[in-house]
């Protein structure tokens, strides 16, 4: 263990109330809203990146709930009140994220949310939809059929649009950066490039072992690591999940206005600055995309190429100017994982790709526990 001074060891590495291990944005948020209920706790975070790791920073930056299809599906695997608790927790995220900070902080825009349907086989759900969605959103229509957008957006091989004026766009880094500013701001400290290794129960206390040769010792940690939690809890029902995503160059007079879902979101695409942000195509190599590598491949970008080309923009092939890839934390189902372990430890985790809009309310939950 490195040696450390006593100015050190009372201040830096003092023993905490609560650790928190990772700061994307189901720690940031774990941590506020923990720090707001005990002002008076010792709260920190690790975060084995110099930037938070994940999907935090590398998404589409879509302030979403869920598209019909995505929905109905849900329904069929985790069942009519389950789905719902998920998409309530997403709405409610939304506006929590709205409460904390102005719309201009974040690039806010309440632009709409589209679903693109190749055939009516979804549109005689929407009206369930809508009924089931109105003691959330308190619309008759959460879901209306736009299909006279089809041509204003330039789309081709679209049968259907489907429109949810509640959804809209966001800027994740400025988002990101401002919750962390604000945790900071409240007395919460954050350790960058500190990889938690291990940890060790006992009866009094938890101690951390770190990257960095230095040991930690805490009351209480809460595993906020989404994708990266098996390394740490393998019993946990969690699998990293590859998501990629492609920016064009931009395009004079892009017609396309809101953020855009197909395929049971599977492909999500938005206007950023007049230039194409798409991403996904997952399913079209489900078992290759479940990995922690988060590097773009030729096979999946070909695919968004492809989508880009014919469906979005046909007829066009605007230059590529950026592809990135993020890592969510899926499982044998949607629904997050939010418990107490043992003792002394805590996880929030499997954000099933939707951590943008979870993550308030999954922090909240959290901090509920303690």
């Amino acid at each position: 263990m490195q040696q450390i001074s006593i100015w050190e060891q009372e201040t830096f590495y003092a023993d905490r109330d609560i650790m928190i291990a990772g700061a994307g944005f189901t720690g940031l948020w774990t941590a506020l809203h923990l720090i707001e209920k005990h002002p008076g706790k010792n709260v920190t975070i690790l975060e084995k990146g110099i930037i938070p790791s994940g999907a935090s920073s590398r998404n589409a930056g879509f302030a979403c709930f869920g598209s019909i299809t995505e929905i109905v599906a849900d329904i069929k695997v985790m069942g009519v009140q389950k789905t719902l608790q998920l998409i309530n927790l997403r709405f409610q995220g939304l506006k929590t994220i709205r409460q904390y900070f102005k719309d201009h902080q974040i690039d806010y825009v309440n632009c709409g949310g589209y679903e693109l349907l190749e055939n009516d086989s979804s549109l005689d759900q929407i009206s369930y939809i809508n009924q089931l969605l109105y003691p959330i959103t308190h619309l008759t229509e959460s879901f209306v059929q736009r299909n006279d957008t089809i041509e204003t957006f330039g789309f081709s091989k679209v049968g259907n649009l489907i429109l949810n004026p509640l959804e809209g766009s966001l800027h994740s880094g400025k988002l990101l950066a401002a919750l962390t500013q604000l945790v900071i701001s409240k007395g919460v400290q954050i350790f960058y490039g500190t990889e938690l290794l291990r940890f060790e129960e006992s009866v009094g206390q938890v101690t951390i072992y770190t990257n960095q040769k230095v040991n930690f010792k805490t009351d209480k940690l809460i595993f906020c690591t989404n994708a990266f939690t098996k390394t740490l809890l393998p019993d946990i029902d969690v699998t990293p999940a590859r998501g990629q995503v492609l920016l064009t160059e931009p395009i004079p007079d892009l017609k396309i206005n809101g953020v855009f879902h197909f395929d049971e979101g599977y492909y999500y695409f938005r206007n950023l600055d007049n230039r194409v942000l798409l991403g996904g195509a997952r399913n079209s190599s489900l078992e290759t995309e479940y990995t922690i590598d988060d590097i773009t491949t030729v096979f999946i970008q070909q695919k968004l190429e492809n989508f880009l080309t014919h469906v979005i923009l046909p007829g066009q092939k605007p230059a590529i100017t950026h592809r990135w890839a993020g890592i969510m934390g899926m499982g044998s189902e949607k629904f997050p994982i939010v418990r107490q372990l043992s003792g002394r430890t805590h996880c929030a985790v499997r954000m099933g790709g939707m951590g943008v809009a979870l993550a308030p309310m999954i922090g909240k939950m959290m901090a509920e526990q303690f």
